[in-house]
Formats: C-alpha cells, structure tokens, sequence
C-alpha cells in the first residue's frame, strides 16, 4: 500500500504527469509486489522560487526537470527489491516521459504495516 508524492516544477502538460504516474505503478507492480489498482499518488507542482536543488550533489547532474518522488510503503521489502524499484522507476520514467534518470530523486520511507489506516477509521493491516 505505498502512497506517493511527486513534486516537480510547474509547466508539464497533463500527459506527462499521468505518464509518472502511469511509470511509477508500474515500477512498483513490477518490482514491490503492489496489488493490482493499489494506486494512491499525488502530484504537486511549485514554481522556481519553491523547488530547490544542488544541481550537483555527490555527482549527479540534475536539471529543472528534476521530479522528487517520496514513497511510503509497509518495511516489507527487502534490500535487492528496493534497488530493482529505484532501477526500474528510473528506466520507467525515460521512457515516458521521457525524464534523464540524473533527474528522478526517490526517497523511500518505511512504516509498520500497522501504521496505516486506508478509510472507516480502522487499521486494515494491523
């Protein structure tokens, strides 16, 4: 049950934000054992003066096109299937939309499966 935010500079046409989302659950069906249609994302935009980056930090060339993607998911997975997602988000998204993979930044957070309640009020997985 991972929950995504993205944040990217303002300006991207409405294609390419359904194109990260589109990569982004497919990385994870593909690499994280998401159920099917277990899609909870968001996308915020922010202009120059409120999206800031080093555009060389420990060596990665980054540019405007830079998308921050934040996933929290249950600490199920292990080391090996964490690089497969962050690899296959990366492939994933240089192919549509077409992001350099200097570009695409994920920052994986890990919560108690208990942790979570998905609606009604209740801990669905505790």
């Amino acid at each position: 049950m991972p929950l995504l935010h993205i944040s990217l500079r303002a300006g991207k046409p409405e294609a390419y934000r359904q194109e990260i989302f589109d990569s982004l659950y497919c990385a994870m069906r593909e690499t994280f054992n998401v159920p099917e249609d277990d899609q909870f994302m968001t996308i915020t935009e922010h202009d120059a003066a409120n999206f800031r980056y080093s555009a060389s930090y420990l060596g990665v060339a980054r540019s405007d096109d830079l998308v921050f993607i934040q996933i929290t998911a249950n600490n199920t997975r292990n080391a090996e299937q964490k690089k497969a997602l962050f690899l296959r988000i990366a492939e994933l998204l240089g192919e549509r939309p077409g992001i350099r993979p200097e570009d695409v930044f994920v920052s994986l957070v890990e919560v108690a499966k208990e942790n979570w309640s998905l609606g009604h009020g209740l801990a669905q997985y505790a």
